[in-house]
């Protein structure tokens, strides 16, 4: 006669008790969560389509794929598995999702060999999540970019083409910097995914090293151009530290997102990595750095001839000129927009893998 008993890991499933145990301790899983449980270890090895799931689990009650998506995240919550680097649960994008664990019980074959599968799914989350990062970065950018191009033409818009150039100039910029920024802090985040380890400290160091490596080489390459083609550059500009604080909040709003709040609507997801993007914005500004905004005024200073101004946004708070203030606000809001649009992109490029 066959078991209806299943050990994986740490945990015994029984079926016909319909209970899910971990070191002896009973485990709470829902009914239907439960349904999906077994069909998986039942099968284990074996790809479980997202069709197979909708008959077996949900018997034809219609649901969204979200319904499906949201069942996963649960039970991986449960087996205290990660989507990224997953010891159960594994997902086949596109089609489903396999057991991938041994198991030991009398309905189900040996243990399970998936390296092959799993270093081939290693390097596609790697890219998906690398790519998107970049992606939410680029947009976060744009907006940030239109921010300052706006607020820092010296003539208003309608007086002629030349304001419309200073817009258009800095935008490009600062989604330049923004594109390299983000890549740095994505990669790092999805290269601690191939390592396999879950922890926030290595989520947080990943990101934190991408974001140091790309600050630096981008500070060094600006400080050679502009010594190059001016004789002189500026004392001060964005580069390696405040690229690794940056990339350290982004690294804590992912993990977080990701393990602690996956059930979550998005936007609140994003909200502890806009909320460590905005304090280390202000505290890299208080700490003497300088962010985008500020790496600009730097600049325009460099240059008395130039054009750019960011008068406008000192006026919004007493100052004359870009003053300490105007710095401090901006450079909160500019890396809470940063860190928010990174991981917005990686989190969401995860849901959609089924992650």
């Amino acid at each position: 006669m066959k078991s209806d008993s299943f050990r994986f890991g740490r945990f015994t499933l029984q079926v016909d008790s319909r209970r899910l145990h971990c070191d002896g301790t009973v485990v709470d899983v829902s009914s239907r969560y439960f349904d999906a449980l077994v069909l998986l270890v039942t099968n284990a090895g074996a790809l479980v389509s997202k069709d197979r799931f909708m008959d077996d689990v949900w018997r034809g009650v219609p649901v969204t794929d979200e319904a499906l998506t949201q069942c996963i995240r649960s039970l991986r919550r449960v087996l205290e598995d990660d989507a990224t680097r997953p010891m159960f649960i594994e997902t086949v994008p596109k089609h489903g999702y396999r057991f991938i664990a041994a198991v030991e019980g009398n309905a189900v074959s040996a243990p399970i060999n998936s390296q092959a599968t799993d270093t081939t799914t290693d390097w596609a989350t790697f890219w998906a999540l690398g790519g998107a990062g970049v992606v939410g970065g680029g947009l976060a950018g744009l907006l940030g970019g239109l921010f300052y191009g706006f607020a820092g033409a010296s003539q208003p818009m309608a007086s002629g083409s030349g304001a419309a150039s200073i817009v258009l100039v800095l935008t490009a910029i600062t989604i330049l910097v923004a594109l390299l920024g983000a890549a740095g802090v994505s990669f790092g985040i999805a290269l601690v995914g191939l390592w396999k380890s879950a922890r926030w400290s290595a989520t947080m160091a990943g990101a934190a090293a991408g974001g140091f490596l790309v600050g630096g080489i981008v500070k060094l390459l600006g400080l050679d151009a502009f010594n190059l083609v001016l004789g002189q550059s500026p004392t001060q500009i964005t580069g390696a530290l405040e690229g690794a604080a940056i990339g350290a909040s982004v690294g804590l709003g992912v993990w977080l997102g990701r393990r602690q709040m996956p059930d979550m609507p998005l936007r609140f997801a994003i909200l502890p990595a806009a909320s460590a993007g905005a304090i280390a914005g202000v505290g890299i500004v208080l700490a003497g750095g300088r962010l985008l905004g500020g790496s600009i005024y730097e600049l325009a200073r460099l240059l008395p001839q130039s054009r750019l101004r960011f008068d406008q946004i000192g006026g919004f708070f007493g100052e004359t000129g870009f003053g300490p203030i105007s710095q401090i606000v901006t450079g909160g809001l500019e890396s809470m927009l940063l860190a928010a649009g990174i991981t917005a992109a990686i989190l969401l490029a995860q849901r959609q893998r089924g992650d």
